[in-house]
């Protein structure tokens, strides 16, 4: 098996430093069967990851998003569960123990940012705290949880296909 260059260019712009010309940047022989490639920031330079023996690593800031059996696992192991969807919401069903704190509100027809979200979410959990967020659908949890990540949490996981998922799923749930 022959490894093939992996260039700079062929990174999306978005994880490429904004000082640097995206050609040249490096070159690294990357057997594309062995792993995945990851990008980090260190201070002011990026650096590559070859995950050769796991194949699964998470790029620094994204969080990490599970399907619903295994978010429900994490919960009964003791994960903490912060539920971001609107309290009218929230009030027609949630997850059993799950803390409501809105990542946005209904406004109008539209939605509207809850600014006092990280201050409130502070009040409940710690920066270390082990935290599912779950929305209605999975946007707005996967938007709070890159937030908390950027805020400090770390160790924050978002769920795929939220609340919707979960109980489509048969999962336990409350009023």
């Amino acid at each position: 098996m022959e490894a093939t260059p992996f260039l700079s260019s062929s990174l999306p712009s978005a994880l490429l430093p904004q000082h640097v010309h995206p050609k040249g940047l490096f070159s690294v022989p990357v057997n594309p069967q062995a792993c995945r490639i990851a990008v980090v920031r260190k201070k002011t330079s990026f650096c590559t990851k070859a995950a050769a023996l796991r194949g699964n690593v998470q790029v620094k800031g994204v969080p990490t998003s599970v399907p619903v059996r295994v978010a429900h696992e994490l919960h009964q192991a003791g994960h903490r569960y912060l539920d971001v969807r609107t309290p009218e919401e929230f009030s027609a069903g949630h997850v059993p123990g799950a803390i409501n704190i809105p990542y946005m509100y209904r406004l109008g027809s539209g939605m509207a940012n809850n600014h006092s979200f990280m201050a409130e979410v502070s009040a409940y959990f710690g920066k270390y705290d082990e935290i599912i967020v779950g929305c209605q659908l999975g946007k707005r949890s996967l938007m709070a949880a890159t937030d908390l990540l950027a805020a400090g949490f770390t160790a924050v996981t978002d769920i795929a296909g939220g609340y919707a998922a979960w109980t489509r799923n048969g999962l336990p749930n409350e009023w």
